[in-house]
Parts: structure tokens; C-alpha cells; sequence
């Protein structure tokens, strides 16, 4: 008997604007019309643009990066109808494959402009600049930070199901409330990504009055929440499994972010590989699995593809809860992270990498992070570990100090008009 090919559930024109194009959106609210529907088990194929939209280009400038509209970001793949999906049940996810566009070989990461982007080291790092991938297979290397070259965890950065309007109303409430406590102590950063119409775009099957509605009650698709979301699990890719909560009949699942690699914490925000892509998925029900199992935040299941790297072959950076003015903070996990990671980069310019290049590559590259210790205070210790080999040369330590690296260039600046 032969095989029935594989069908496309959702397909998109790289070469036309994302919001020009049916079964995409970029805000998550109740009323998003399903694009398309599917039976529990069907394998079914879902192409997607990369985070931005198809904002960003294969070129050697970040002139691009510094156009990007941060509201238009996360262009979603979805929502997809689940056949038999009811509120209360769990909606199971196997992520059968995912590959970038046999023509579209490529992806970026990049540091955005701080005023659009929440980057973890943007007071160290703010001058906006991109990095190119180019695939080989499994592998990626970048002619914008040489002497690097290792294979890619693929895996879609956000996952989801629709949320119910109470579900959305929690998550606007607790948000704008966190957005308002911090005002009232004068702080100015952007602790929340509060609804804003600016971006929003729902698919072409909706009327220009349920088109507004989306656009000024839909919530943000930047932060990770009970559905789903914005995950950014490295391990979630081909063989995986999650479980998410349905809230909607249907559950109404979106797909899209599809990252080549990811260090853990994506720490320069436009932190992975990010790149256009298209995933293979099956999607399956547990019928009132959320009280019967309990689970009301998604869980998941690792694949085995994984990057075999010996445990010796590991260089790990310690952080502390100590910031860069020597404060000592209690048990503070972020303070922790942010040392650790200070502490790496510093290690990686000393073999001629320049800052934002190491910033750049830890934020892509399969690092592993570890809450080493929370309970020893006043300090938790986060231990950051760089796979050695994934470099062409050596990067242990050594008596003598490193050897500077020859022809390591620099990634682009945005280009001065």
C-alpha cells in the first residue's frame, strides 16, 4: 500500500508581507477565526516565517534590524482547529520534523535596538548588529563570526493554543498590574508587553470590525504563559512531545518562531538562529486531561536529538548573585546568570572575538545553563557551560593565556545614512 503523502496544512509566500497572507497572526485572543482544520493523529506540514515576519535579509548590514516593527513580531502559523478539542482537555503535540526552506538556507540572530527589545545585556551591548547562519546540513556556521561551526537543535520557539477570554483577561490584568507598580516607583524600563494595536494582524478571513477588536484586546505574543507561547526550549525539536491546555473549542493551536539553535536563555532577546521554516507535526487529544492530570501549565518531553558533546568537553562559567558594581544581592538567580554569562564573554574576547561577536554567539550556539545552587546564601551559583568543541581552535585555559585568533572580523554595525 503506498504512502499518502504529508499534507501542507498552511503555506506561506516568502516573498510577499506576512499580512498580505491568510493563516498568520501576531496577537493571541479567543475571536482569531481558524485558518484550517485537523483529526487527532493526522501528521500534517505548517511552513512559517521566521519571527520577524520577513523583516530581516541575508545581507552583511543591519539596516534591516533597525527597521524591524518589534509589534509585528512572531508572525504565528494558525490558528489550527483540533477536531473533538473541548476547554479542560489536553492538547498533545508530536513534533514529527522540522527543516528550513530547501531554498532559504540560512538565518540570523542579531542585537536589537534597546528601546524595542528586552536583551539581557543591552547596557552593555546596545549598538544594533546582526549575524548570518549559513546551513550545511545539520551544521551551521556564520561568516560574520568565524571559527564556529556546530549542529542545530531545531525547534519552534512558540507553541500554543488560543486563550478563553477570562484567560486572556488574567493575563492582561496581572500584567498591567506588574506594568503599574512598577511605574509608580519611577521606574522607565518595559517590564510588561502590554496589548498595543500597532502590529497586530489577525488573517485576511475577519471583518474590519473584528479585525480592530483583536488588535486592541489581543495580548502580546513576547512572554511564555499557561498555553504556551514563547517558550524557547532548545530540547523541544524533532521527536518531542507537549502537552498544552485547551481553553477554546478546537484549542485553536498556532505555530511559528522556528529557531535552527538556541543557547539557553537566548540572552541577546533576537537570541537564535531564527529563520523560515516549516514543521511536521501530529496533534492528539487527553480528554479532561487537565484534572485529570493536573496540569495546568504545559509540560514536556524531550526528543533524543541531541548534540553529543563529552561531558569533559564542557567549559563552564560560574555566576553568583554579586552585580557589576560588587553589590551582593540575595539568591538572586538573574544576577547569578547575568555574571555567568559577563564571565564568558570576557573569557571568549580574549582569543580576538569582539564582545558584541561573543554576546552573538553564546546567545545561538547549544550552551547549557544550570541552576547550580539556590539554597547556599546569600549566593545562588548558575553555572554556564560552552561546548569546546564547537570551536576550530582550543579554548581551554592554558599557561600562557590564549592565542588571538586570525581573520576574526567583526559582525556589521548598521550602516551610518
Amino acid at each position: 500500500m503506498p504512502i499518502e503523502a504529508i499534507p501542507t496544512k498552511i503555506s506561506v509566500d516568502l516573498k510577499k508581507p506576512y499580512h498580505t497572507q491568510p493563516g498568520l497572526h501576531t496577537r493571541w485572543h479567543p475571536e482569531i477565526p481558524f485558518y484550517c482544520s485537523v483529526k487527532p493523529g493526522e501528521a500534517f506540514k505548517v511552513e512559517c516565517f521566521d519571527s520577524s515576519g520577513g523583516q530581516v535579509f541575508n545581507t552583511d548590514d543591519a539596516d534591516d534590524i533597525a527597521k524591524v516593527n518589534p509589534m509585528g513580531i512572531h508572525c504565528l502559523s494558525g490558528p489550527i482547529e483540533v477536531e473533538g478539542a473541548e476547554p479542560g482537555d489536553l492538547l498533545v503535540m508530536d513534533i514529527l520534523d522540522v527543516q528550513p526552506f530547501p531554498d532559504e538556507p540560512w538565518g540570523y540572530t542579531a542585537i536589537m535596538d534597546p528601546s524595542k527589545s528586552s536583551a539581557f545585556l543591552a547596557d552593555k551591548y546596545p549598538t544594533m548588529q546582526k549575524a548570518i547562519w549559513d546551513f550545511d546540513g545539520i551544521f551551521a556556521s556564520s561568516r560574520h563570526i568565524p571559527h564556529v561551526k556546530f549542529p542545530g537543535f531545531i525547534h519552534p520557539g512558540i507553541v500554543g493554543t488560543l486563550p478563553s477570554y477570562e484567560m486572556m483577561n488574567i493575563w492582561k490584568t496581572r500584567e498591567a498590574k506588574l506594568a503599574e507598580v512598577h511605574a509608580s516607583m519611577g521606574e522607565t524600563r518595559t517590564v510588561a508587553a502590554l496589548p498595543n494595536p500597532d502590529g497586530a494582524y489577525s488573517g485576511q478571513a475577519v471583518s474590519a470590525e473584528l479585525a480592530k477588536k483583536i488588535a486592541e484586546e489581543g495580548v502580546r505574543t513576547v512572554p511564555p504563559r499557561e498555553h504556551g507561547g514563547n517558550i524557547d526550549i532548545k530540547n523541544l525539536s524533532r521527536g518531542s512531545k507537549a502537552y498544552l491546555p485547551v481553553y477554546v473549542k478546537g484549542a485553536g493551536f498556532s505555530v511559528g518562531d522556528i529557531h535552527f539553535s538556541e543557547g539557553d536563555g537566548e540572552i541577546s532577546f533576537c537570541g537564535a538562529i531564527e529563520m523560515h521554516g516549516i514543521i511536521t507535526l501530529k496533534l492528539g487529544l487527553i480528554k479532561n486531561g487537565m484534572k485529570d492530570m493536573s496540569i495546568y501549565n504545559p509540560v514536556f518531553i524531550p526528543g533524543n536529538v541531541t548534540a553529543h558533546y563529552g561531558p569533559s568537553r564542557y567549559l563552564t562559567f560560574q555566576g553568583i548573585s554579586v552585580d557589576d558594581d560588587g553589590k551582593q544581592h540575595f539568591l538572586d538567580a538573574k544576577v547569578a546568570f547575568r555574571q555567568a554569562v559577563l564571565n564568558a564573554i570576557e573569557y571568549l574576547k580574549k582569543f580576538g572575538y569582539t564582545g558584541e561577536q561573543a554576546y552573538l554567539l553564546l546567545s545561538a550556539a547549544p550552551v547549557e545553563t544550570h541552576v547550580s545552587s539556590i539554597v547556599d546564601i546569600p549566593n545562588t551559583c548558575i553555572s554556564y557551560s560552552i561546548p569546546a568543541d564547537i570551536f576550530d581552535f582550543d579554548i581551554m585555559p592554558k599557561e600562557g593565556g590564549p592565542v588571538t585568533q586570525e581573520n576574526m572580523g567583526s559582525t556589521v554595525f548598521v550602516t551610518e545614512k
